[in-house]
């Protein structure tokens, strides 16, 4: 037997969760192809399956007036990968009332289960893939700190 990879869902939560590929795929899933450049390899092609990240976020329970539509577009995703690459997603991009992304936390890529690997970000709009990172360690909600 194989074990999922965990992650860490953390920040502005009313408690921190630890999440599976496994626990990602209790929620609705919906199916991707992209195409997008890397910068190492070229244009990249793949499919991918899992739910949207805005789901995710949702079942978090977030500290957040659902509600009310000024506090959330101060608020921003910062998205880990194992290799310590990381990506930053505002909350307004993701929210159905503003942007509405379809950004997925990927559960399987070209029909490859990811239980081992982790899930991996999912941002289909993004022509370059640098926010697609792999190997989710962590997501951290929460404002953006000013810089000092």
């Amino acid at each position: 037997m194989h074990r999922s990879a965990a992650f860490r869902f953390h920040g502005h939560l009313d408690a921190p969760v630890e999440l599976t590929v496994a626990q990602l795929r209790d929620l609705p899933v919906h199916q991707v192809q992209v195409s997008f450049d890397c910068r190492s390899d070229g244009e990249q092609r793949h499919g991918f399956e899992g739910p949207k990240l805005w789901d995710v976020l949702c079942a978090a329970r977030p500290q957040v007036d659902l509600t009310g539509r000024k506090e959330r577009p101060g608020f921003v995703l910062t998205v880990k990968g194992a290799d310590g690459h990381q990506a930053v997603l505002s909350w307004a991009e993701i929210d159905p009332d503003f942007g509405g992304q379809q950004v997925l936390l990927a559960t399987s890529m070209d029909g490859t289960p990811l239980d081992e690997a982790g899930p991996q970000l999912v941002v289909p709009a993004d022509h370059c893939g640098a926010r697609y990172v792999s190997g989710i360690t962590e997501v951290w909600v929460g404002r953006p700190q000013p810089a000092q």
